[in-house]
């Protein structure tokens, strides 16, 4: 289960160091230490002091929310990510290449997940994602609209969120993070944004409450249906030795068979239990 790629990535205010390791408990598949929109100017520093001192004191894999490339803050906060601990670094307003190149001094960290936040990003959002250091494209959809002056989170990001899976697959990246849910207690809200996001090929969501984690994590988790039509495919295909074989009235082929391998996969992950 080890090679299964994170559904759900929950951001933690940096200067909270008492809730890290509660985020850690909480069932979300990655832990995102928030250097950046959640912690006030007045507290960059304590922040940053705070994260240094949790990551000298605990081995717990986490990912790092830097402040931009463009703030007085990003070269203190990347050399902070050279920790073992610090697997991955979340790169907000990516807007160029270069951009990314600066994370390199972070030898440590095995992802560099740049943020599509502004208009810029967008219009060079296939060349970040065909940077060699890029892991996984994070779709800062908040950020987004204030940019370009949207009002909507749905079919007015339809298109934005489109090419941001398809610049994915251009890269050979790993499927894209959906952006947050502001609501936090509407849980059939936070499923179906993030079924829609799975709809549209996203593989993962941004959470910024532990309440939301189970509810993405779910969303992401094949239904009863797909996995019985996945069983018998991959039943099927090797019942006939790579010979033609239909099911349920439709011809099976090699995409249709590693479909149903992966969706057979993804089922074995846990399944949450939804309040």
């Amino acid at each position: 289960m080890a090679d299964l790629a994170p559904r759900s990535y929950l951001f933690v205010p940096g200067n909270r160091p008492d809730r890290f390791a509660k985020a850690a408990a909480s069932g979300v598949d990655v832990v995102v230490i928030d250097l950046e929109d959640a912690v006030p100017v007045s507290e960059k520093k304590i922040a940053r002091a705070a994260l240094s001192e949790w990551l000298n004191a605990n081995d717990t894999p986490i990912a790092v929310r830097v402040n931009d490339v463009n703030s007085e803050w990003f070269r203190d906060d990347i050399a902070l990510c050279r920790a073992p601990s610090v697997k991955a670094v979340m790169l907000p307003k990516t807007e160029r290449i270069d951009d990314i190149f600066l994370c390199e001094c972070a030898a440590n960290a095995t992802e560099i997940l740049p943020m599509i936040e502004t208009a810029q990003g967008f219009r060079n959002v296939v060349a970040i994602a065909q940077h060699r250091l890029t892991t996984r494209l994070v779709f800062g959809n908040i950020d987004f609209q204030l940019d370009l002056g949207i009002d909507g989170d749905d079919e007015q990001l339809l298109y934005f969120r489109s090419q941001i899976v398809f610049a994915s697959r251009i890269g050979n990246l790993l499927p894209p993070v959906d952006g947050v849910s502001t609501t936090l207690e509407d849980v059939e809200q936070i499923k179906r944004d993030t079924l829609r996001a799975k709809r549209l090929g996203f593989g993962a969501k941004l959470c910024i409450h532990p309440m939301q984690v189970d509810a993405v994590n779910a969303a992401f988790i094949p239904s009863a249906k797909d996995v019985e039509w996945a069983r018998k495919v991959v039943e099927s295909a090797t019942a006939s030795n790579g010979a033609a074989v239909a099911v349920d009235g439709r011809m099976v082929d090699r995409p249709v068979i590693l479909k149903a391998q992966e969706i057979l996969a993804e089922s074995q992950r846990r399944q949450p239990a939804l309040a």
